[in-house]
């Protein structure tokens, strides 16, 4: 099961419970435990991958794409007006 890389993370996932069930029960001899130990590790590190990974899809999707910048001034054009032709055009 640990050599399989397609291994999902709820199979995988499901296997290491059962490492830790039958770590857990005293009916494993000691080569035994360190061989579902290292087992349990390398099912532990794929989990951990693949929850890293749907976490990075997560928060990009979430993130969504990025904003468009805007030009300066919002994207209208600057007046180009002196003092002056504003007195002349204000009605108070």
């Amino acid at each position: 099961m640990a050599d399989s890389k397609a291994a999902t993370f709820e199979s995988s996932l499901k296997r290491l419970e059962e490492i830790v069930h039958d770590l857990e029960s005293d009916a494993v001899s000691l080569d035994r435990s360190v061989e579902l130990f290292q087992e349990g590790r390398e099912l532990a590190r794929r989990c951990e991958t693949l929850l890293r990974t749907a976490q990075e899809t997560i928060d990009a999707a979430v993130a969504g794409p990025a904003p468009e910048p805007k030009p300066p001034g919002g994207g209208r054009a600057p007046l180009d007006l002196d003092s002056e032709q504003l007195d002349d055009e204000l009605p108070f």
